[in-house]
Formats: structure tokens, sequence, C-alpha cells
């Protein structure tokens, strides 16, 4: 059974970090999926916050505008398993956090999410 596990959410202060964890099991050659992060706050669309595509493809990653310079994502395909480490978190960053798994071949695979509070 192909699954996608987020962790590592919580309440966090303003200008604090958090890493996310997005466990995948099941998944046949793991390392060639394009991972996402996608994040939704309260009454809005799941917007697009970071991507990392397989090692196929270069392991190229990509930020939307809001979190870039302050979030990172990474993965080891050895643990199959991809993070994103979120700094100088701020109360706009306020969302659940969700991984995404895209492939050419396969079907495409959510998980079920992380919430992330930034609040003093």
């Amino acid at each position: 059974q192909v699954q996608l596990v987020e962790s590592g959410g919580g309440l966090v202060q303003p200008g604090g970090s958090l890493r996310l964890s997005c466990a995948a099991s099941g998944f046949t050659f793991f390392s060639t999926y394009t991972m996402s992060w996608y994040r939704q706050a309260p009454g809005k669309e799941r917007d697009l916050v970071a991507t990392i595509t397989g090692t196929g493809t270069g392991g190229n990653t990509n930020y939307a505008d809001s979190v870039r310079g302050r979030f990172t994502i990474s993965r080891d395909n050895r643990k199959n398993t991809v993070y994103l480490e979120m700094n100088s978190l701020k109360p706009e960053d306020t969302a659940v956090y969700y991984c995404k798994a895209t492939s050419r071949v396969f079907p495409t695979y959510w998980g079920q999410g992380t919430q992330v509070t930034v609040s003093s």
C-alpha cells in the first residue's frame, strides 16, 4: 500500500523554525518521483510551497516567492523521506502542510497533512 505520512508540525513562535518530514512507503522507484510540499490555510486554496525533482532529473528545487530564502526542501532516497526545513517563520506561514508525490509513469499521491501554527 502506497502511503505518504507527514510529521513535524506544531506550534512555534514567529521567527522560529520547524522541520517537516514526509515518509513514503510502498513506492516503486521512489527516487524518480518529483516530491512537493503544499500548504492550505483556512478558507484559502492549497498552494505550492516547494518542489524537488527526482534523481534522474537532477534533484532540482523550486520555491514559492513567499518562502524562498527561508524554507529548504531536501530528500533522502535511502530513507524514502522528503524534508522541509522552515526558518524565520511568520504568522502567515500558518497552514496545514501536505506532501505530494508525482511521476510521469505512476499515479499521484498525497499525504494527510500536518498542522503548522506560527503564533506568539
